[in-house]
């Protein structure tokens, strides 16, 4: 099995100091994906299928680029128009990275990349009528936070944003592209920013104030304050998580979970709750650890929308 070295950046000075082995690392969208259908978390984790990007999560990386490099600007040119003004040169920059972002629109379709962009420029909108970014200076921006729980599990991923305030408060906020929460989709982004509230109160020693959900379609905002007595519990439910990941790995048994979330799979075809059949359970030499999450990066913005 795989081991990392790192510093476990818990507790005092010198226990800062103190390697500690890492057996597994996991992410939020891998977490995600094993709470809502163990086999989605095998063919994405384990079999490593690839998944043809869709046009709403190419919009959701797109306005996701723009936000970040809004605030690259002095303050006082945060407005609606600089931002619109981003919106092309990102999406230039984001097919020049991932060609195959280009083949989400046919040659002969003249207004798909034209409307699409429109499209994404109107999120935008819907971003400035919530919040005003001249009066903002975030501390911490696409940024990968990490630390260890339960001494071997490193637990990671990318914050949209962090805003640390004079006294020290720190407000988590992530940005949704698709429209108001419904139960399913709000659970699941709660659980990504309880993610990464612990990994911010193991890291720093300071519980977040605020974990704020904007939903950019329909210019709303989910504030949820946690506490440290529900981030202890949530981490246990991470440990536990993970430990139902280590079993069904063992058994190589991950079975689907059918919800409404199927429509959006990309794995029907495979998946026997459509009649279809999984590919074998990856045991050759030299395949990837199952039990090492699959991606460096989590899933890219707008991908769990």
């Amino acid at each position: 099995m795989a081991a990392e070295s790192v510093i476990d950046t818990q507790g005092d000075q010198t226990a800062a100091q103190t390697p500690v082995t890492v057996r597994a690392s996991l992410s939020p969208s891998r977490a995600a994906d094993f709470k809502t259908c163990p086999l989605l978390y095998r063919f994405r984790s384990i079999d490593r299928l690839p998944e043809r990007p869709t046009v709403e999560q190419a919009r959701g990386t797109l306005v996701h680029a723009v936000l970040e490099r809004l605030f690259d600007l002095p303050a006082p040119a945060r407005t609606p128009e600089s931002a619109g003004d981003l919106v092309a040169p990102q999406w230039d920059r984001l097919v020049t990275e991932e060609p195959e972002l280009a083949a989400l629109f046919a040659d002969d379709d003249a207004a798909g990349v034209p409307g699409f962009l429109r499209s994404a420029a109107a999120l935008l909108e819907g971003y400035f009528a919530v919040e005003d970014p001249r009066r903002l200076e975030p501390a911490e921006r696409e940024a990968l936070i990490s630390a260890v729980v339960d001494d071997e599990l490193l637990i990671r991923g990318y914050l949209d944003r962090l805003d640390v305030a004079p006294d020290g408060a720190l407000r988590v906020v992530d940005y949704k592209t698709g429209g108001a929460p419904r139960e399913a989709f709000e659970a699941r982004a709660l659980f990504q920013l309880k993610f990464y509230a612990l990994v911010l109160w193991r890291t720093r020693g300071v519980v977040p104030r605020v974990l704020r959900l904007l939903y950019l379609k329909d210019a709303e905002i989910c504030d949820y304050a946690p506490d440290a007595e529900e981030l202890v519990r949530f981490e246990r439910t991470v440990v536990a998580l993970w430990r139902a990941i280590e079993q069904a790995t063992a058994r190589q048994d991950f079975r689907p979970r059918p919800s409404r979330l199927c429509d959006w799979c990309s794995h029907q075809s495979r998946c026997p709750s459509f009649g279809g059949t999984p590919p074998p359970f990856p045991v050759a030499a030299g395949a990837p650890d199952p039990l090492v999450d699959a991606r460096t990066r989590p899933a890219a913005p707008g991908a769990d929308e």
